[in-house]
């Protein structure tokens, strides 16, 4: 059989392999313009954008919050400081999964309810890559559990800081005020720039008012990490600036004494160099802790204070309004005087009663059965109701709103801390405009006496006084006396009151009122004799009493029979030595009832201390 034979067909073949090399070669150079492309891109078009991010895996800007200035009072002793602290915190873009890790660390550490919100709220707050705080104040003992568990929380990690402290505690919680963790407001009145690292914020008192001067510049460092985010090496920095020191007027025995001096009650002191307007105390009871608010309070602390009947968060001393009594009667005194209404030695009669002509209501005085015939020394002294409702009418309430207008009354004093109050002095035009009533002329009366409308506020009242008892110069209340840049030995003084006189006809009125107000403290029937006991100067004073609800004309006031928020209200002003004063303090004790009784004596143990002055206990032989 024969065998077949099959010839190749080569130029098949041959044309099948050109094909292939063809369609590789075209793929090959078709796949490396695709490189090439992308390298360009890459390389050319986006390298800028590449090379950012590339840096950002190794390179991180880290701010360096600067350190807040301390506080100081006239004496040196600090009310303000930073100390060392460890606060959890997060980098969010380096947690996997944040949810899980809060529930993990409040396992370990026991984080609670507000921990977790707090930080939500501030995580909303913060860029991704910015380190948003978890918690602070950590112990020592949950750092070292931390420690011990890092590996299992990827950027999670502990930072030491430095954070506010307030070593008096409750004694200056109104006056020096507190710092809280920075908020939603907050963010829309700051330099965010400035802030960034920063914590927290002045909330109240001179920690608002100075919050740019205390809290300084920001610094930032540029440093290197690896893959895990740890620091390698410090490329450059930046160095924060520290915020000023400031040193205040306050005094911390004085502020002391009155806390101590009000006890138990409610109410305000405020004392006050008239020379200078240097604010020498400033109390407001009760009080709080401002401790609690710096890390952020919790919601049941905070609604503990924010409920409590006594409205401990409530600053007395600027915002309590209180009828001033009858320490406004010198300044009404002064008015008649000044206005030709009365003289020195003007009289009139007190039968226990005043009644306005053609009308049959009785206005009774405090003494019921009289002071007689008394003059304006005798009725400042005495403080004779009968007489300041004569002159009141005589005066009628505009003339008397426009006088007491030149002291301040119903007017805020300037003072250098925030969310201080009008108070109200009343006239025709005011109560036509805010009630839409005419006013009546037993109103002018009571408001003689400063019943009815009138309010005012402590700091207010001492600044009224400040300016009778520097006879007619006037100089706004200061907090602040003087601050120091970081670095600096030497303080630099803020004085930035605007003296001015008040323009009076007859500078012996002056005299005459202030001669009187001595007289209720050095006279034989002065109120408030106990005062001067021992002194060894004269001092000029006046007290008041001031009603918390009205009693029918036919009723008698009896405190015994009344609940203890129903009892008046207590005031005094004074200023020392009356010929050449150097201190005035102004108290009001809520629901106190005397004046003379319960407010004196604190201003009393004010003067006392202020001027060193030191009583002999008369000791007696053993029997």
């Amino acid at each position: 059989m024969a065998s077949r034979f099959t010839l190749k067909d080569h130029f098949r073949e041959s044309r099948l392999i050109n094909g292939r090399l063809i369609f590789a070669a075209v793929l090959s150079v078709l796949v490396f313009a695709v490189v090439i492309v992308r390298l360009v891109v890459l390389q050319v078009l986006e390298y800028e954008h590449f090379d950012s991010l590339s840096n950002r895996n190794r390179v991180d800007i880290e701010p360096l919050p600067p350190q807040r200035g301390l506080i100081y009072d006239r004496n040196g002793v600090i009310l303000a400081e930073n100390i060392p602290t460890f606060s959890l915190e997060m980098v969010p873009e380096k947690v996997p999964d944040i949810e899980q890790t809060l529930n993990e660390l409040s396992d370990l550490l026991a984080l609670t309810a507000d921990d977790v919100n707090e930080f939500q709220q501030r995580l909303n707050r913060h860029r991704r890559f910015q380190q948003v705080v978890i918690r602070q104040r950590l112990t020592e003992q949950e750092v070292a559990r931390f420690s011990a568990n890092r590996h299992r929380f990827p950027g999670v990690d502990i930072e030491g800081r430095l954070i506010r402290h307030y070593p008096q505690g409750h004694l200056f919680a109104h006056a020096v005020g507190y710092v809280g963790r920075i908020n939603e407001r907050d963010m829309q009145i700051i330099d965010q720039q400035n802030y960034k690292g920063t914590l927290q914020i002045g909330k109240t008192g001179v920690e608002k008012e100075y919050e740019d001067d205390l809290h300084g510049d920001v610094g930032y460092r540029q440093v290197e990490t690896n893959v895990q985010g740890r620091i390698v090496r410090e490329l450059m920095s930046v160095a924060s600036h520290s915020g000023d020191d400031l040193f205040l007027h306050v005094d911390i025995n004085l502020q002391r004494v009155a806390s101590e001096a009000l006890g138990d009650y409610n109410g305000s002191v405020v004392a006050m160099d008239p020379r200078t307007g240097g604010v020498l105390a400033m109390v407001s009871k009760p009080d709080f802790d401002p401790n609690s608010f710096v890390s952020g309070i919790s919601t049941k602390e905070y609604g503990t204070l924010r409920d409590s009947p006594d409205r401990p968060l409530f600053d007395r001393a600027l915002r309590g309004h209180y009828p001033p009594g009858s320490t406004l009667k010198p300044f009404v005194a002064l008015a008649g005087l000044e206005l030709g209404v009365v003289t020195e030695h003007s009289k009139t009669y007190c039968p226990g009663w005043y009644t306005l002509p053609g009308h049959d209501h009785r206005y009774r005085c405090w003494k019921h059965y009289g002071h007689g015939h008394v003059d304006l020394k005798d009725a400042v002294a005495q403080s004779c109701d009968v007489y300041f409702y004569d002159l009141a009418h005589a005066l009628g309430i505009d003339r008397m709103h426009q006088f007491l207008d030149l002291f301040g009354f119903g007017h805020r004093t300037g003072v250098d801390i925030p969310s201080e109050s009008r108070g109200l002095s009343p006239s025709k035009e005011w109560k036509r405009g805010s009630r839409n009533q005419a006013w009546f002329p037993g109103e002018t009366l009571i408001s003689g006496i400063g019943q009815g409308f009138n309010q005012t506020t402590p700091i207010q009242l001492a600044h009224a006084t400040s300016t009778l008892a520097m006879r007619g110069v006037t100089t706004a209340p200061q907090v602040v006396r003087a601050s120091r840049a970081a670095g600096d030995a030497d303080m630099q003084l803020r004085n930035s009151n605007n003296v001015h006189s008040l323009p009076m006809e007859n500078s012996q009125h002056w005299e005459a009122v202030i001669d009187s107000m001595v007289e209720v403290i050095h006279g034989a029937r002065g109120t408030a004799r106990h005062v001067g006991e021992g002194m060894p100067f004269k001092i000029a004073g006046k007290t008041g009493t001031a009603q918390v609800f009205g009693i029918a004309q036919d009723e008698k006031y009896d405190a015994e029979t009344l609940e203890r928020k129903l009892h008046d209200h207590a005031l005094f002003i004074a200023f020392a030595p009356a010929n050449k004063p150097e201190f005035v303090v102004a108290v009001v004790v809520e629901n106190g009832g005397s004046g003379s009784k319960t407010a004196a004596p604190i201003a009393r143990e004010m003067i006392k201390q202020h001027f060193g002055i030191i009583e002999e206990i008369d000791e007696q032989p053993d029997q």
